[in-house]
């Protein structure tokens, strides 16, 4: 295959990064603040910018011990930096995550370029941007998409390393010192992840190349000493003033979320292993059209250096994810890139194509093209059986799955995969933006937003805190402030009185003991509307209504 020369050298980055603007920017401002994480990811940032506290990690008056400072420095900086300053604009906390995508395409293609090929290269790059999984993590405020192109910076540099010291070539210590500090600052954003998987593509390359020559060139290459000083002198300060005083955040994080994870399915977030290779299908899609052949015939050239590299990165860290418990479908991520390395690689081989004729990659192909158009039927098949007005666009996202799904599939049938890659990515383009911008939305599953609507009419500005009794989400504080009260029935009823003017949402289950809390207060309250939605966190219909406290007399 040869790209067309319009988009070789420098046009191929400018390509990439519309590419990347066209799939991430798209609903980044009329998605709701989802619940939970991206919510309390977006808080803690704020609490941070108000508190003037940029060492501690705070939700309301509680630790959050969960994630180091890395993505609330980030996304403290968008905050200042494109909002003025505005704590409660979530797409600035959300440009975070857009950017982080769009590098990790970026440098993805940069960095597998000089040793893969231009034309791998960027197939590559076009399977990672399409993919639905990182679409999803680059419209939500949180750690992945950033921890995905430091992951990235450090891998793709380690590869320029591992394939010199195949080639017999020296390297410049700067390549060493960028990948060591990739992951300095990876710790940053999400403790352990960056370096364990580049631990595991080291430790897998050095088994696999055992007793040759080019084992003691790599391990040169690394400078391995100087290297570790270099990321723990970006990580290491950030942790011990965080560690200071009353709080520890290493031994907090440690058995309150990591430990929990390796042990069990925490938080109820598990699943049997190979529940990732399943999702695969609908999460690297529409590069997964190609992927199982790509797989097959990347094991059959696994002497290939950049083969076997990325071999080294996908499998070993694949199987620790599969192995651990507790599973969501976010956090093979950083192990997509060297998956769509290797289908650039396959597209780009000559010997792929004859594959491609096997019956096994074309029930592969015939499948992955089937469980496209059933995600494209999905969405408006559920709608009308549950009697919901389609939003705006849902035909629109629908078909272009579709179209996706379709001419993936064709192109692979024959035997183009090039073009497979290229029209399916173009036609994710407005699946993607559709769904953000339009469908999402305008879907009744945002009980938070309607929650505040009734809240801004009714509540006086400046006025008191809300408070908030039977609904807990991260969102809700958010959306309506750090003072905001999360409490019970009775709670809420005590801060009506205690606060002459103050509202209270009060979810349906709450409502007898609030009440009740009021009767014995001795106080009347007067009920100012209703809002409703289904809570996807929890997995039910929310149902709150506000209240105010009768002024004496009334």
């Amino acid at each position: 295959m040869t790209l067309p020369r319009t988009i070789r050298g420098p046009r191929a980055l400018v390509l990439l990064f519309l590419l990347g603007l066209a799939l991430y920017l798209p609903g980044i401002h009329a998605l709701p603040v989802t619940d939970r994480d991206e919510a309390r990811f977006a808080q803690a940032t704020r609490q941070m910018m108000e508190s003037g506290d940029f060492v501690h990690i705070r939700f309301q008056d509680q630790s959050r011990d969960k994630k180091p400072a890395g993505i609330y420095w980030l996304q403290a900086a968008a905050i200042q930096a494109f909002a003025g300053g505005d704590t409660g604009a979530i797409w600035a906390y959300r440009l975070v995550s857009v950017l982080g995508a769009i590098g990790a395409v970026l440098l993805l293609f940069a960095l597998a370029r000089p040793v893969a090929g231009v034309e791998a290269a960027f197939l590559a790059a076009l399977a990672l941007a399409s993919c639905l999984l990182l679409a999803v993590e680059a419209h939500i405020a949180k750690t992945d998409a950033i921890l995905l192109a430091l992951v990235v910076a450090a891998q793709g540099t380690l590869l320029r390393l591992y394939t010199a010291a195949r080639a017999e070539q020296a390297t410049a210590p700067w390549l060493a010192a960028l990948f060591w500090g990739a992951l300095g600052t990876g710790i940053l954003i999400k403790g352990p992840v960056a370096p364990l998987i580049a631990g595991l593509t080291i430790a897998a390359l050095l088994i696999a190349d055992r007793g040759t020559g080019s084992n003691r060139r790599f391990r040169a290459a690394l400078h391995p000493l100087w290297g570790c000083l270099l990321a723990v002198a970006i990580a290491a300060p950030w942790f011990i003033l965080s560690s200071l005083g009353d709080s520890n955040f290493v031994a907090a994080a440690f058995t309150g979320d990591l430990l929990p994870k390796l042990v069990g399915a925490h938080e109820s977030h598990g699943g049997p292993p190979g529940m990732y290779l399943a999702l695969a299908a609908i999460t690297f899609f529409p590069a997964s059209i190609l992927l199982a052949p790509a797989l097959a015939w990347a094991w059959m050239n696994r002497e290939a250096a950049v083969v076997r590299f990325a071999l080294a990165w996908a499998v070993p860290a694949w199987l620790m994810f599969e192995a651990v418990p507790t599973k969501l479908a976010h956090y093979v991520l950083p192990l997509y890139p060297a998956l769509a390395l290797l289908i650039g690689l396959a597209a780009t081989a000559e010997s792929f194509t004859d594959r491609l004729r096997r019956w096994g990659a074309r029930t592969w192909i015939t499948l992955s093209a089937v469980v496209g158009i059933a995600l494209a039927a999905a969405l408006p098949t559920l709608l009308s059986y549950l009697s919901l007005r389609l939003p705006p666009g849902t035909w629109i996202a629908a078909v272009a799955l579709a179209v996706a799904a379709l001419a993936g599939g064709v192109w692979a049938w024959w035997r183009r995969p090039a073009g497979a890659l290229g029209l399916a990515a173009l036609a994710v383009v407005p699946f993607v933006g559709v769904t953000f911008a339009l469908t999402l939305p305008a879907l009744p599953i945002w009980p938070t937003r309607a929650a505040v609507d009734l809240v801004s009419r009714h509540r006086l500005t400046p006025g008191p805190s809300v408070a908030v009794a039977g609904y807990a989400e991260p969102s809700i504080v958010f959306a309506l402030g750090t003072d905001t009260v999360l409490t019970g029935g009775a709670g809420a009823a005590r801060h009506l009185a205690s606060r002459p003017g103050a509202v209270a949402l009060i979810e349906s289950a709450e409502t007898a003991k609030f009440t009740a809390a009021l009767a014995a207060l001795g106080i009347a309250a007067e009920r100012l509307g209703t809002a409703s939605g289904f809570n996807t966190a929890r997995g039910r219909l929310t149902r709150l209504t506000l209240y105010r406290a009768k002024p004496e007399g009334r």
